[in-house]
């Protein structure tokens, strides 16, 4: 098995977002990568620098105007100042467009712009955030083109995290969808994927990226979103449309939710994979179903990672592992290494 981390996915350090009408401290912290890192180290898996793939290789998924904006955001958030302005430390909206939101962003102004390409207020912008998310999609990418050149197996550690970021949108933590990427590389190569979604909040954007395509499954187990983020998506009655009608398989857990309902879902999950019959898969694996997390109404134990690991595994296909979110640092070693136990078995 190949891993894929660049160390600077760690200039990404953001100074707050808000939850329930107050700033918080975040809980997507550089320290995460120390925890997931002992895991694979515990498993003998090696972590190399992924290549420089540039920004090319994110058009398949994001607009070009979105990329921009990311590249540039912080320094002209900063220039503001030069106007007589005060701008915050970090990058985010306090405005957002009133009607549909539009397909480009006409104003030049970097607060307007903030409001068209930021959908939350989780996603603060700082001066370390575009190197981070971009070098965490070329980790994603990395484990892909391995996997495409014959490796059986890849994890990519992303931080960032990416299956909240749409086409032109952040959130959720999420600036570039890694998930999304690392699909459609293997497409290239494989021509049908399927995507597993386990982490704690329903993939968005990444459904929403193959919602009209067939020739990517994408099955999503997270937390009923109807009173949990990203609250509009991650319904039963989400199937696909057009081409994609039925390629898309929501399996949403009543809050409280354990093991043995996880393990239900999954079982659903594996099976609706093998009616799809892909030539490979993408596992997006977030630990922020883990029961003491503190952002998850779920209460996941260890053998559920672990089984997910045997039984992903056991469908005998090419396998990328895209890190999604968890975000409780002691339990993020123990998860992980739960998981690939059960792959490497």
């Amino acid at each position: 098995m190949k891993a894929f981390f660049s160390p600077d996915q760690l200039l990404h350090d953001p100074r707050q977002f808000m939850r329930l009408g107050r700033i918080h401290k975040p809980t997507d912290r550089p320290a995460r990568v120390e925890a997931l890192s002992a895991a694979l180290a515990d498993c003998g898996v090696p972590l190399e620098a992924p290549p420089d793939f540039g920004e090319e290789a994110l058009e398949c998924v994001h607009d070009p105007d979105y990329i921009e904006f990311l590249r540039q955001a912080y320094a002209r958030w900063q220039a503001l100042a030069d106007n007589g302005l005060q701008p915050g430390i970090e990058v985010l909206p306090n405005l957002w467009p009133y009607n549909d939101r539009p397909s480009s962003c006409p104003p030049d102004s970097i607060i307007a712009q903030a409001g068209c390409y930021l959908g939350d207020l989780s996603c603060p912008i700082g001066p370390g955030t575009w190197t981070s998310a971009l070098r965490s999609a070329h980790a994603a990418i990395a484990a892909a083109r391995a996997v495409c050149d014959g490796v059986d197996r890849a994890y990519a550690l992303c931080r960032p995290s990416g299956h909240h970021a749409h086409v032109d949108r952040a959130s959720g933590f999420c600036y570039l969808n890694n998930t999304a990427i690392a699909a459609q590389t293997l497409i290239r190569a494989f021509g049908r994927v399927a995507v597993l979604d386990i982490d704690a909040h329903h993939g968005d954007g990444t459904q929403h990226f193959f919602y009209h395509r067939a020739d990517v499954l994408t099955v999503s187990i997270h937390a009923d979103p109807r009173n949990y983020f990203p609250f509009y998506t991650g319904y039963e009655y989400e199937t696909g449309d057009g081409p994609g009608d039925c390629c898309n398989f929501n399996l949403p857990l009543a809050h409280g939710s354990g093991d043995v309902e996880f393990v239900q879902a999954l079982g659903h999950a594996i099976k609706a994979i093998g009616r799809f019959q892909p030539k490979a898969v993408v596992l997006a694996v977030g630990f922020d179903t883990y029961k003491d997390d503190p952002l998850s109404v779920l209460r996941l134990d260890w053998p559920s990672y672990r089984q997910t690991g045997r039984l992903v595994g056991g469908l005998g296909l090419p396998l990328v592992v895209v890190q999604e979110g968890g975000y409780m640092t002691g339990a993020l070693r123990l998860g992980l290494t739960a998981l690939l136990e059960g792959i490497l078995a």
